[in-house]
């Protein structure tokens, strides 16, 4: 016999409803910050709490730091105290909803770290109150929700899931610098752990984002986001393995896929380059990697596409290496000037730039490596170390024996850059209208 809920959801969703609901929202980062000022722009009052004092002081202060929000409206909501933030938990009782987006990071085995969302999951846990509503935004494997989250919040409050309190999952489908998609008009899957939990986290998400796809549990949704992402890895990984045949073969790849992405049917582009960032890609398909091991099951192909693009920054140096042979330059002494340390394209995102990893290769080669991007003032290599990055100059590429573009900004000249230059190697093809023999393409 099931135990008679204590806790009904219809005062929490007549509070969604009416946006009386007070939201927290755990973590002010790239997903975090953009969706608080989503709810708040509807009329919720959000409380962000964020560990950095710095952040928070500049939430408080109207002072944007991600691009992907805009500064008026930051600045607008805080005045009108629709938004504050805090270092602290105390405040979480007095919040209907709380929604964590902290990082998930891999440990040095490839191996899912959790300890922010352990960490994050014992403060809530020791102010939960019944009739909140918590939600994982963070991508993870499936089964954190149910497995790793719910016996700390069960055990630490004494509470019960769905006769107390509501538990989901809704993992982030944040794409930094996408105009045209963003956290209000992406498609937002969302799995409850229950169908009480689901009708309220689905009502929570459905205020602001124009459709939502409720999944049948909290695993269901989990495992879609980790699918997501290992699809762009293994199809990546397929054309970055295509660049090195053709390397071999004398052949140009981008010439290929651009035939190749010419058909009507059948075909979704994908291109290479000197390996893959920011958070999504490189971590998230080991996350399922790890996970299906729990049920001796093998992910071929998902270990296979990993090794391939971890592969790459070693491939472009190599490569690199040729292109000053050739050249008659050794690497070691050379004059190298780096295009671009931000994994993406227009963006000042710099977490696990496949760039970095080319930068410190170049330098253990015994190259002087000079990094140049106008998205980037300062980046971390693997060891901690700050790095700051240099203005760009005609003189700066026309003094340097080979420029490596590692990321192609569209407010960069490359013509110029190509112009002015001895040699350049362009990973990204953003070269690709340039007719200029000492452009050597990956």
């Amino acid at each position: 016999m099931s135990t008679p809920s204590t806790t009904s959801s219809s005062p929490l969703l007549h509070r969604i409803q009416t946006k009386e609901a007070v939201v927290a929202v755990v973590g002010l980062g790239y997903v975090g910050l953009p969706f608080a000022v989503e709810k708040a722009k509807v009329g919720f009052k959000v409380l962000g709490i964020e560990h950095n004092p710095i952040r928070a002081g500049r939430v408080n202060a109207g002072d944007n730091y991600i691009g992907d929000v805009d500064n008026a409206e930051l600045k607008q909501l805080v005045s009108e105290g629709f938004i504050t933030a805090t270092t602290c938990y105390d405040r979480l009782p007095e919040c209907d909803v709380i929604v964590i987006c902290v990082p998930t990071p891999l440990d040095k085995n490839l191996a899912p770290d959790l300890q922010y969302v352990r960490s994050v999951t014992m403060e809530v846990a020791a102010k939960l109150r019944p009739g909140q509503l918590v939600s994982l935004e963070s991508t993870t494997y499936p089964g954190t929700t149910e497995e790793v989250m719910l016996p700390i919040l069960e055990q630490a409050s004494g509470l019960r899931v769905n006769q107390d309190f509501f538990l989901a999952h809704s993992p982030e489908r944040v794409d930094p610098g996408n105009k045209r998609y963003t956290t209000k008009n992406t498609h937002k899957v969302v799995g409850g752990v229950g169908p009480e939990s689901l009708e309220v986290a689905v009502a929570f998400y459905s205020a602001t984002i124009k459709h939502v796809v409720p999944v049948s549990c909290a695993k269901a949704a989990e495992l879609c986001k980790v699918y997501e992402n290992t699809f762009r890895a293994v199809n990546i990984a397929m054309v970055n393995e295509l660049t090195k045949l053709c390397d071999r073969m004398d052949v140009n790849v981008w010439e290929v896929l651009d035939a190749a992405y010419t058909k009507d049917f059948g075909i979704m582009p994908f291109y290479p380059g000197p390996g893959v960032g920011g958070h999504c890609i490189p971590i998230d398909p080991h996350y399922l990697e790890w996970k299906a091991k729990e049920y001796n099951f093998s992910t071929e192909f998902i270990a296979l596409a990993g090794r391939m693009n971890r592969s790459m920054p070693e491939f472009t140096v190599d490569k690199a290496a040729r292109v000053l042979n050739d050249a008659g330059k050794p690497m070691r002494g050379s004059k190298i000037v780096m295009m671009g340390i931000a994994y993406k394209a227009d963006l000042d995102d710099w977490r696990e730039s496949p760039a970095i990893d080319v930068y410190q290769l170049l330098v253990g080669r015994g190259a002087q490596v000079t990094v140049v991007d106008s998205w980037v003032e300062e980046f971390e290599t693997h060891d901690r170390l700050a790095i700051k990055t240099t203005p760009y100059t005609d003189s700066l590429v026309a003094d340097a024996d080979l420029v490596i573009v590692t990321t192609q900004h569209a407010n960069v000249d490359y013509a110029n850059i190509v112009a002015q230059s001895k040699l350049v190697f362009d990973t990204r093809n953003s070269c690709k209208n340039i007719a200029d023999p000492k452009v050597v393409r990956l």
